[in-house]
Protein backbone atom coordinates (compact mmCIF):
# COMPACT_ATOMS: atom_id res chain seq x y z
CA UNK A 1 0.00 0.00 0.00
CA UNK A 2 2.78 2.79 1.17
CA UNK A 3 4.77 1.31 -1.50
CA UNK A 4 2.29 2.43 -4.19
CA UNK A 5 1.06 5.40 -2.71
CA UNK A 6 5.09 6.54 -3.38
CA UNK A 7 5.37 5.08 -6.48
CA UNK A 8 2.07 7.35 -7.20
CA UNK A 9 4.25 10.64 -5.56
CA UNK A 10 7.45 9.72 -7.40
CA UNK A 11 5.45 9.70 -10.93
CA UNK A 12 3.92 13.26 -9.64
CA UNK A 13 7.28 14.70 -9.24
CA UNK A 14 8.19 15.15 -13.27
CA UNK A 15 4.58 16.55 -14.03
CA UNK A 16 5.24 19.17 -11.69
CA UNK A 17 8.80 19.65 -12.75
CA UNK A 18 6.82 19.89 -16.05
CA UNK A 19 4.45 22.49 -14.94
CA UNK A 20 7.09 24.76 -12.98
CA UNK A 21 8.94 25.23 -15.82
CA UNK A 22 5.59 25.98 -17.92
CA UNK A 23 4.36 28.57 -15.51
CA UNK A 24 7.93 30.33 -14.90
CA UNK A 25 7.61 30.42 -18.52
CA UNK A 26 4.35 32.05 -19.13
CA UNK A 27 4.46 34.35 -16.41
CA UNK A 28 7.60 35.95 -17.66
CA UNK A 29 5.29 36.38 -21.28
CA UNK A 30 3.05 38.50 -19.49
CA UNK A 31 3.07 41.96 -20.80
CA UNK A 32 4.06 44.87 -18.58
CA UNK A 33 7.29 45.63 -16.48
CA UNK A 34 7.00 44.71 -12.66
CA UNK A 35 9.04 47.40 -11.82
CA UNK A 36 7.39 49.83 -13.67
CA UNK A 37 3.90 49.30 -12.12
CA UNK A 38 5.51 49.68 -8.38
CA UNK A 39 7.21 53.03 -9.20
CA UNK A 40 4.89 54.26 -11.88
CA UNK A 41 5.20 56.14 -14.79
CA UNK A 42 7.31 59.07 -13.99
CA UNK A 43 9.76 56.39 -12.49
CA UNK A 44 13.61 57.42 -14.20
CA UNK A 45 15.72 54.42 -15.57
CA UNK A 46 17.99 54.68 -12.84
CA UNK A 47 14.54 53.58 -10.29
CA UNK A 48 13.37 51.07 -12.33
CA UNK A 49 16.97 49.63 -13.09
CA UNK A 50 17.88 49.53 -9.55
CA UNK A 51 14.13 48.61 -8.45
CA UNK A 52 14.54 45.33 -11.25
CA UNK A 53 17.84 44.14 -9.37
CA UNK A 54 16.36 44.22 -6.21
CA UNK A 55 13.06 41.85 -7.28
CA UNK A 56 15.91 40.09 -8.94
CA UNK A 57 14.37 40.86 -12.52
CA UNK A 58 18.16 41.91 -14.09
CA UNK A 59 19.07 38.22 -14.04
CA UNK A 60 19.25 35.94 -17.04
CA UNK A 61 15.65 34.17 -17.20
CA UNK A 62 17.61 30.35 -16.96
CA UNK A 63 19.11 31.68 -13.58
CA UNK A 64 16.19 33.39 -12.50
CA UNK A 65 14.71 30.25 -12.55
CA UNK A 66 16.53 28.09 -10.94
CA UNK A 67 16.90 30.45 -8.25
CA UNK A 68 13.18 30.05 -7.67
CA UNK A 69 12.88 26.41 -7.92
CA UNK A 70 15.85 26.00 -5.09
CA UNK A 71 13.95 28.75 -3.03
CA UNK A 72 10.91 26.56 -3.47
CA UNK A 73 12.59 23.34 -2.52
CA UNK A 74 13.98 25.01 0.32
CA UNK A 75 9.79 25.96 0.99
CA UNK A 76 10.08 29.24 0.19
CA UNK A 77 8.01 30.98 -2.22
CA UNK A 78 9.49 34.41 -2.42
CA UNK A 79 7.67 37.82 -1.17
CA UNK A 80 5.10 39.87 -3.05
CA UNK A 81 6.12 42.53 -5.10
CA UNK A 82 3.11 44.11 -4.71
CA UNK A 83 2.56 43.64 -0.57
CA UNK A 84 5.60 42.59 0.57
CA UNK A 85 3.99 39.57 2.43
CA UNK A 86 5.49 36.15 2.48
CA UNK A 87 3.96 33.93 -0.50
CA UNK A 88 3.05 31.02 1.12
CA UNK A 89 1.26 32.12 4.02
CA UNK A 90 -1.22 34.28 1.13
CA UNK A 91 -1.56 32.08 -1.05
CA UNK A 92 -2.36 29.43 1.75
CA UNK A 93 -4.77 31.87 3.29
CA UNK A 94 -6.76 32.30 0.28
CA UNK A 95 -6.71 28.48 -0.74
CA UNK A 96 -8.42 27.68 2.33
CA UNK A 97 -11.00 29.84 1.28
CA UNK A 98 -11.66 28.74 -1.86
CA UNK A 99 -11.56 25.14 0.05
CA UNK A 100 -14.37 25.75 2.12
CA UNK A 101 -16.73 26.24 -0.65
CA UNK A 102 -15.70 23.91 -3.05
CA UNK A 103 -15.23 21.13 -0.73
CA UNK A 104 -19.04 21.67 0.88
CA UNK A 105 -20.30 22.07 -3.09
CA UNK A 106 -19.03 18.82 -4.20
CA UNK A 107 -20.08 17.12 -1.08
CA UNK A 108 -23.50 18.39 -1.36
CA UNK A 109 -23.49 17.83 -5.07
CA UNK A 110 -22.37 14.11 -4.49
CA UNK A 111 -24.62 13.32 -1.56
CA UNK A 112 -27.62 14.56 -4.10
CA UNK A 113 -26.49 13.09 -7.75
CA UNK A 114 -25.02 9.76 -6.54
CA UNK A 115 -28.82 8.69 -5.46
CA UNK A 116 -30.26 10.67 -8.09
CA UNK A 117 -28.18 8.79 -10.65
CA UNK A 118 -29.03 5.49 -9.61
CA UNK A 119 -32.83 5.95 -8.94
CA UNK A 120 -32.72 7.59 -12.74
CA UNK A 121 -31.10 4.36 -13.84
CA UNK A 122 -33.14 1.66 -11.94
CA UNK A 123 -36.86 3.14 -13.21
CA UNK A 124 -35.09 3.26 -16.78
CA UNK A 125 -37.41 5.01 -19.41
CA UNK A 126 -39.97 6.32 -17.26
CA UNK A 127 -41.13 9.23 -15.80
CA UNK A 128 -39.18 9.26 -12.69
CA UNK A 129 -36.35 8.59 -15.36
CA UNK A 130 -37.01 11.25 -17.89
CA UNK A 131 -37.37 13.88 -14.64
CA UNK A 132 -34.70 13.23 -13.18
CA UNK A 133 -32.56 13.75 -16.60
CA UNK A 134 -34.72 16.75 -17.42
CA UNK A 135 -33.81 18.16 -14.30
CA UNK A 136 -29.91 17.19 -14.57
CA UNK A 137 -30.00 18.97 -18.26
CA UNK A 138 -31.01 22.13 -16.76
CA UNK A 139 -28.99 22.29 -13.98
CA UNK A 140 -25.82 22.01 -16.41
CA UNK A 141 -27.64 24.72 -18.69
CA UNK A 142 -27.48 26.90 -15.80
CA UNK A 143 -24.05 28.95 -15.68
CA UNK A 144 -22.82 29.34 -12.03
CA UNK A 145 -22.04 32.95 -12.04
CA UNK A 146 -26.11 33.45 -13.57
CA UNK A 147 -26.78 31.20 -10.25
CA UNK A 148 -24.94 33.28 -7.83
CA UNK A 149 -26.10 36.75 -9.46
CA UNK A 150 -29.67 34.91 -8.90
CA UNK A 151 -29.45 33.46 -5.80
CA UNK A 152 -27.93 37.02 -4.61
CA UNK A 153 -30.88 38.73 -5.71
CA UNK A 154 -33.63 36.33 -4.43
CA UNK A 155 -32.28 35.68 -1.05
CA UNK A 156 -29.47 38.39 -0.62
CA UNK A 157 -31.60 41.73 -1.47
CA UNK A 158 -35.03 40.75 -1.80
CA UNK A 159 -35.37 38.40 1.22
CA UNK A 160 -32.40 39.56 3.07
CA UNK A 161 -31.89 35.94 4.75
CA UNK A 162 -28.35 35.69 3.58
CA UNK A 163 -25.39 38.51 3.61
CA UNK A 164 -24.27 39.75 0.43
CA UNK A 165 -20.90 41.43 0.94
CA UNK A 166 -17.50 40.26 2.75
CA UNK A 167 -16.71 37.32 4.00
CA UNK A 168 -16.02 35.59 7.63
CA UNK A 169 -13.61 32.28 7.79
CA UNK A 170 -14.93 29.31 9.67
CA UNK A 171 -12.17 29.87 11.98
CA UNK A 172 -13.55 32.84 13.14
CA UNK A 173 -17.58 32.76 13.19
CA UNK A 174 -18.53 29.33 12.47
CA UNK A 175 -21.98 30.55 12.16
CA UNK A 176 -22.03 33.28 10.43
CA UNK A 177 -18.96 31.43 7.74
CA UNK A 178 -21.59 28.95 7.10
CA UNK A 179 -24.55 31.72 6.08
CA UNK A 180 -21.40 33.16 3.96
CA UNK A 181 -20.96 30.27 2.29
CA UNK A 182 -24.68 29.01 1.59
CA UNK A 183 -24.99 30.87 -1.76
CA UNK A 184 -21.56 30.23 -3.46
CA UNK A 185 -21.79 26.81 -2.69
CA UNK A 186 -25.40 25.88 -3.96
CA UNK A 187 -24.23 28.03 -6.64
CA UNK A 188 -21.03 26.00 -7.51
CA UNK A 189 -23.15 22.67 -6.22
CA UNK A 190 -26.32 22.84 -8.66
CA UNK A 191 -23.99 22.48 -12.09
CA UNK A 192 -21.88 19.75 -11.09
CA UNK A 193 -25.23 18.26 -9.88
CA UNK A 194 -26.37 17.80 -13.61
CA UNK A 195 -23.07 16.43 -14.63
CA UNK A 196 -21.88 13.90 -11.76
CA UNK A 197 -26.18 12.63 -12.09
CA UNK A 198 -26.20 11.83 -16.26
CA UNK A 199 -22.36 9.96 -15.31
CA UNK A 200 -23.92 7.94 -12.33
CA UNK A 201 -26.77 7.15 -14.41
CA UNK A 202 -24.91 5.89 -17.41
CA UNK A 203 -22.80 3.97 -15.30
CA UNK A 204 -25.29 2.23 -13.17
CA UNK A 205 -27.14 1.12 -16.61
CA UNK A 206 -23.93 -0.71 -17.69
CA UNK A 207 -23.70 -2.70 -14.23
CA UNK A 208 -27.53 -3.34 -13.94
CA UNK A 209 -27.73 -5.48 -16.97
CA UNK A 210 -24.60 -7.52 -15.79
CA UNK A 211 -25.20 -11.40 -14.72
CA UNK A 212 -24.05 -10.55 -10.96
CA UNK A 213 -26.91 -8.37 -10.72
CA UNK A 214 -29.40 -10.83 -11.87
CA UNK A 215 -28.04 -13.35 -9.33
CA UNK A 216 -28.10 -10.56 -6.54
CA UNK A 217 -31.80 -10.08 -7.43
CA UNK A 218 -32.32 -14.12 -7.49
CA UNK A 219 -30.99 -14.74 -4.01
CA UNK A 220 -33.91 -12.65 -2.74
CA UNK A 221 -31.87 -9.33 -2.18
CA UNK A 222 -34.09 -6.15 -1.80
CA UNK A 223 -33.77 -3.59 -4.91
CA UNK A 224 -32.44 -1.01 -2.19
CA UNK A 225 -29.81 -4.10 -1.31
CA UNK A 226 -28.88 -4.44 -4.75
CA UNK A 227 -28.44 -0.83 -6.01
CA UNK A 228 -26.70 0.11 -2.92
CA UNK A 229 -24.18 -2.81 -2.36
CA UNK A 230 -23.90 -4.34 -5.79
CA UNK A 231 -24.33 -1.88 -8.08
CA UNK A 232 -22.96 1.49 -6.43
CA UNK A 233 -20.07 0.42 -5.39
CA UNK A 234 -19.00 -0.97 -9.11
CA UNK A 235 -20.71 2.03 -10.76
CA UNK A 236 -18.48 4.71 -8.76
CA UNK A 237 -15.65 4.42 -10.47
CA UNK A 238 -16.31 6.64 -13.87
CA UNK A 239 -18.33 9.27 -11.27
CA UNK A 240 -15.09 9.08 -9.02
CA UNK A 241 -12.93 10.13 -11.54
CA UNK A 242 -14.89 12.52 -12.59
CA UNK A 243 -15.64 14.28 -9.25
CA UNK A 244 -11.84 14.35 -8.58
CA UNK A 245 -11.45 16.21 -11.81
CA UNK A 246 -14.48 18.63 -10.93
CA UNK A 247 -12.28 18.82 -7.52
CA UNK A 248 -8.90 19.67 -8.46
CA UNK A 249 -10.83 22.40 -11.06
CA UNK A 250 -12.94 24.34 -8.61
CA UNK A 251 -10.01 23.95 -6.30
CA UNK A 252 -7.79 24.93 -8.83
CA UNK A 253 -9.70 28.76 -8.48
CA UNK A 254 -13.75 29.37 -8.95
CA UNK A 255 -12.73 32.64 -9.83
CA UNK A 256 -16.13 33.75 -11.80
CA UNK A 257 -18.38 32.41 -8.18
CA UNK A 258 -15.86 34.19 -6.01
CA UNK A 259 -16.07 37.43 -7.89
CA UNK A 260 -19.66 37.46 -8.11
CA UNK A 261 -19.65 36.73 -4.01
CA UNK A 262 -16.90 38.71 -3.06
CA UNK A 263 -14.98 35.99 -1.72
CA UNK A 264 -10.89 36.28 -1.31
CA UNK A 265 -10.10 32.83 -2.96
CA UNK A 266 -7.14 31.42 -4.96
CA UNK A 267 -8.80 32.68 -7.75
CA UNK A 268 -9.20 36.50 -7.36
CA UNK A 269 -5.29 35.80 -5.70
CA UNK A 270 -4.33 34.75 -9.18
CA UNK A 271 -6.19 37.26 -11.25
CA UNK A 272 -5.59 40.13 -9.09
CA UNK A 273 -1.35 38.79 -9.65
CA UNK A 274 -1.61 38.62 -13.32
CA UNK A 275 -3.13 42.27 -13.66
CA UNK A 276 0.16 43.54 -11.30
CA UNK A 277 2.59 41.61 -12.98
CA UNK A 278 3.13 39.44 -9.57
CA UNK A 279 5.20 37.37 -10.17
CA UNK A 280 6.54 35.30 -7.36
CA UNK A 281 2.63 35.24 -5.80
CA UNK A 282 1.33 34.27 -9.49
CA UNK A 283 3.99 31.57 -10.00
CA UNK A 284 3.56 30.32 -6.31
CA UNK A 285 -0.52 30.03 -7.00
CA UNK A 286 -0.23 28.30 -10.06
CA UNK A 287 2.06 25.37 -8.81
CA UNK A 288 -0.34 24.91 -5.71
CA UNK A 289 -3.16 24.21 -8.12
CA UNK A 290 -1.05 21.71 -10.41
CA UNK A 291 -0.28 20.16 -7.03
CA UNK A 292 -3.54 19.86 -6.20
CA UNK A 293 -4.39 18.01 -9.48
CA UNK A 294 -1.81 15.46 -8.65
CA UNK A 295 -2.60 15.08 -5.45
CA UNK A 296 -6.25 14.44 -5.82
CA UNK A 297 -5.76 12.03 -8.38
CA UNK A 298 -3.41 10.19 -6.35
CA UNK A 299 -6.80 10.33 -3.78
CA UNK A 300 -8.92 8.87 -6.37
CA UNK A 301 -6.56 6.25 -8.12
CA UNK A 302 -6.55 5.24 -4.20
CA UNK A 303 -10.80 5.41 -3.76
CA UNK A 304 -11.45 2.81 -6.41
CA UNK A 305 -9.31 0.16 -4.49
CA UNK A 306 -12.22 1.02 -1.36
CA UNK A 307 -15.53 1.06 -3.73
CA UNK A 308 -14.10 -1.90 -6.65
CA UNK A 309 -13.43 -5.02 -5.12
CA UNK A 310 -12.14 -5.89 -8.54
CA UNK A 311 -8.92 -3.45 -8.75
CA UNK A 312 -6.11 -4.23 -6.94
CA UNK A 313 -2.92 -2.61 -6.28
CA UNK A 314 0.14 -3.84 -8.56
Amino acid sequence: MWLYVLKRILMGLPTLFLVAVIVFALVRLIPGDPAQLMLGDLADEQSLAAMRARLGLDQPIPLQFLIWLGDILRGEFGHSIRTGEAVLPTIMGRFSVTASVVVFAVLAAMLVAAPAGLIAARFQNRRLDFGIILTAIISLSMPSFWVGLMLLLLFGVTLGWLPTIGYVGLDEDLGRGLLYLIMPVVALALTEIGVLTRMMRSSALEVLRLEYVTHARAKGLSEGAVLTRHVFRNAAGPSLTLLGLILASLLGGATVTETVFSLPGIGKLIVDSIYARDYPVLQGALLLVASVYVIVNLVVDLLYTVLDPRVRLS
